[in-house]
């Protein structure tokens, strides 16, 4: 079950203007499944996107990012479930390639511009013709207010469909933001086995898309981790259609670009931790946040250190407080000079560890209290700067084994 994660209500997702959204059955993998969806945007969209880091990139991965680079204008977005394209050499690239060809001839434009995503099991040929047989379907179910289908239909092992939205005033107009998200497993910085749209019907410099899409996924999705793989088609795309009425958007930095980017940034961070929250066979949500290093990098790094450790993850499966295991997590993570007579370690409000090693009023009974909660905070403080980071993470269960061994099944 998903650590405090329902559905999303279907009446609280805003539809954003100039995005239409449709979803069809094409029996990609399994018959009776939402595995079809496009996403319908409004000419003179401006869309930006980041990908995965992992060198065997799926082929919609690099179709996606060859139309980017090109300038193409993104008119639609694909995406099917059920199949990765991924490991699939050139012929994967020709079925991706079909597919934005397909959708591009329903819908009379250009192939560049379409972007293509596909989320599910690696190395399997992508059955392109399902695909075709399915967008019109898709494209007839296109309607603004289809977000939670949508969350619906990009799904895999998910148990919980994933989206958020929210409302801001930029430059003396409501801006609408409306995102989903998909994944489970798999999850871990760099992007990973993750996908996440997210739009806006504000005005934005298009040459300004490239990089808000790399500082919201800096501040979200590369801010939490799974179990440490890093997928091969983990993609983060940002639309803006421009149909509010704001003064566009010229800096980031200005006081207009900072009140977009943090109401985009926490609709961004609620999709990323909703996908801890599901974490495959989650029971608990962990936030570790490491204070006072030298540089935020720094402090990163000790904080996936932790959320990393298999031995951490399990030991808060288990509510056993064998918490020496983060402080070991602590010390291997790479930092040469770090001296452990400084460090502090707060588990919630309990003071576990102070200047390298025990608390004298440390009672393993509190620490087994805050460890049987499904809501937990690691506080690290490494003494050697003013510095701070925070990731988000959950435990690791017999359930997560159970999930992966049998996915293909």
């Amino acid at each position: 079950m998903p650590v405090h994660l329902t559905a999303p209500d279907p009446a609280q997702l805003h539809p954003v203007a100039g995005v239409r959204i449709g979803v069809a059955e094409a029996g990609i993998r399994k018959a009776g499944r939402k595995d079809l969806t496009v996403l319908l945007l409004q000419e003179g969209a401006s869309v930006g996107g980041v990908f995965t880091q992992n060198r065997f990139c799926a082929a919609p991965v690099q179709i996606c990012r060859q139309h980017l680079q090109a300038g193409a204008a993104v008119r639609a977005i694909v995406v099917n479930t059920g199949n990765a394209n991924a490991g699939t050499g050139d012929d994967g690239l020709a079925r991706a390639r079909r597919t934005c060809d397909a959708l591009a001839g329903l819908l009379k434009i250009e192939p560049a511009q379409v972007l293509p995503f596909s989320t599910g099991v690696i190395m399997e040929p992508l059955p392109v013709d399902r695909i075709e047989a399915g967008l019109p379907a898709a494209i007839a179910d296109a309607q603004g207010p289809h977000w939670a289908r949508a969350a619906e239909g990009i799904m895999t092992t998910d148990t919980v469909p994933k989206a958020a939205s929210a409302r801001a005033v930029v430059g003396g107009a409501t801006v609408t933001i409306t995102g989903i998200s998909k994944g489970a497993g798999m999850i871990r910085p760099n992007m990973a086995t993750m996908l996440g749209f997210l739009a806006t019907d504000a005005a934005i410099d298009p040459a300004l898309m490239a990089q808000l899409a790399r500082e919201l996924a800096d501040g979200s999705f590369n801010r939490i981790t799974i179990d440490g793989d890093t997928s091969t088609n983990d993609s983060f795309v940002v639309i803006a259609t421009h149909q509010a009425g704001n003064p566009p958007v010229k800096a980031l930095d200005s006081a207009d670009g900072q009140a977009l980017k943090a109401a985009m940034l926490s609709v961004a961070r609620q999709l990323a931790q909703a996908i801890v929250r599901d974490g495959e066979g989650a029971t608990k949500f962990i936030t570790v946040q490491v204070d006072g290093g030298q540089s935020a990098d720094e402090c990163r790094q000790v904080a996936y250190a932790i959320a990393h450790s298999p031995l951490v993850k399990t030991a808060f499966f288990a509510s056993d407080p064998n918490l020496g295991r983060i402080l070991a997590a602590v010390g291997y993570a790479g930092i040469q000079d770090l001296d452990q007579t400084r460090i502090e370690l707060h588990l919630d409000d309990v003071h576990v560890a102070t200047r390298g090693g025990r608390h004298p009023d440390y009672r393993e009974e509190d620490g087994q209290r805050v460890m049987q909660q499904a809501e937990i905070t690691v506080r690290v403080h490494l003494g050697r700067g003013s510095a701070s980071d925070t990731v988000w993470t959950c435990d690791l269960s017999h359930d997560y084994v159970s999930i992966n061994a049998d996915y293909r099944s």
